[in-house]
């Protein structure tokens, strides 16, 4: 759990009580740069990457950057630096080293304000949801430090023994693929409160919302 976001806490733990046959609507967050001041997976590589191999997979990492300019696939860069900084290492260990990461980091990269908007909704009868391109893996220890009632991000694969491969397991969480994945996790008639982003990423999150919110937290640690 992440630190200083105890399930407990006033406003943040526990599931609203529902009647029974209603579904509450969703309320979906968006992660890096909304509920966070920077991006979380960076921020996590280089954390648990010795400076001197994160300079050498930077220098590795050159000719996909380069690609990126020409493509512009966000997916694809992010695949890249997957593969170097994690390829093989087992889910296992990549885990715990989430859990540490946001023991360490929580106070560090999340929003004030952003939290204290999420612990409103938290007192109202919805689902809160992050929905994020990040990898679920490194996302899903600050979600339980929220109390979130669901994370959607971009999930690793894995091989046979259970190693990060350095591919994903399905297409990058952002644009589209954020609305088809709340979809797919809370049925086509899904009824979105609101949602809150700060990126072009988030556009079509936004515009399934009934109330959207587009970089309305400054606040900062």
């Amino acid at each position: 759990m992440a630190q200083g976001l105890k399930a407990a806490d006033p406003g943040v733990g526990g599931d609203p009580v529902v009647e029974e046959g209603w579904d509450p609507p969703v309320v979906a967050f968006d992660f890096d740069g909304t509920l966070t001041v920077r991006d979380s997976y960076t921020a996590f590589l280089k954390w648990r990457t010795p400076a001197a191999a994160w300079w050498l997979g930077g220098v590795r990492l050159a000719p996909a950057a380069l690609a990126y300019l020409f493509h512009r696939d966000r997916g694809r860069i992010k695949a890249a630096a997957t593969k170097v900084f994690l390829g093989g290492v087992p889910r296992e260990r990549l885990e715990a080293d989430a859990r540490r990461f946001a023991e360490l980091y929580s106070r560090k990269l999340l929003r004030p304000d952003a939290v204290i908007a999420w612990k409103r909704w938290r007192a109202k009868r919805v689902k809160l949801v992050i929905v994020t391109a990040s990898p679920d893996v490194v996302v899903a220890p600050f979600a339980r430090g929220l109390a979130a009632d669901g994370i959607l991000g971009t999930p690793l694969a894995y091989d046979a023994q259970d190693r990060v491969t350095g591919v994903f397991a399905s297409p990058n969480c952002r644009g589209p693929e954020k609305v088809a994945r709340i979809r797919a996790a809370y049925g086509e008639d899904v009824e979105v409160r609101a949602a809150y982003g700060d990126t072009s990423g988030d556009t079509e999150m936004l515009a399934m919302a009934a109330e959207p919110y587009y970089r309305v937290f400054s606040g900062r640690p």
